[in-house]
């Protein structure tokens, strides 16, 4: 009738397509897509296999097993058994025991995991550790010489800038970066440093504060 609502589809279930979010239909589909893509992959290496076809020029296959792993962290070489598919943080937390790195929403956007690769803060939790090798990285643990404490760690202490701790070495690690590239810098610039990592509790403001208190401290 004119005006009235259209009645759901005959394949949605009034469940469907009253709860928000994903539907079943949408989580069979996307694990249907899963599937056939782990299929396919095992399909091309098996073909492969069979073939003997090589890998296109340049290009070097890794895995599926553990393969030797060169890694550069905090001043030291580690070699590393590891699969190809292993993240950075993973490998740094399990591999070496380095658990200061917090692995939290494991998708790349609470920046809890946060390390330097060249002193260029990253995710380790979205790198993988075979795409680290070359570069050095370091960790929270690594950040100040052995024994020593970093001054935006020491900063961090005296202006109480932490509560449970999860968010804390990320924050830190993103701070001493924001140091490391602009010895001067303000406010704006703290706030822009630390906005990809996420405090459920809300310890922003002193944040800010110890950043620009350690900031003083390098140049005095």
């Amino acid at each position: 009738m004119p005006g009235s609502a259209l009645p759901p589809s005959s394949q949605d279930s009034p469940a469907e397509t009253a709860r928000p979010g994903i539907s079943r239909r949408g989580f069979l589909k996307g694990a249907g897509i899963t599937a056939a893509s782990t299929a396919l992959i095992e399909g091309v290496q098996s073909l492969r296999a069979e073939t003997g076809t090589a890998a296109p020029p340049g290009v070097t296959e890794l895995g599926p097993g553990p393969v030797p792993v060169h890694l550069h962290v905090n001043h030291a070489e580690h070699i590393l058994n590891i699969e190809p598919r292993t993240t950075l943080a993973e490998a740094l937390r399990i591999e070496l025991g380095l658990t200061g790195s917090k692995i939290v929403c494991d998708r790349g956007v609470c920046s809890g995991c946060t390390v330097w690769l060249d002193k260029m803060p990253v995710n380790s939790c979205m790198t993988l550790a075979v795409d680290a090798v070359g570069h050095h990285v370091t960790t929270i643990e690594g950040l100040a010489p052995e024994g020593g404490v970093h001054p935006v760690q020491a900063a961090f202490v005296r202006h109480d800038a932490m509560q449970c701790g999860f968010c804390t070495p990320g924050m830190v690690m993103s701070c001493a970066a924001l140091l490391e590239h602009n010895p001067h810098p303000t406010e704006h610039d703290v706030r822009q440093a630390v906005s990809g990592n996420l405090c459920r509790c809300g310890t922003y403001p002193k944040v800010f504060s110890a950043t620009l208190d350690a900031a003083g401290e390098r140049r005095a």
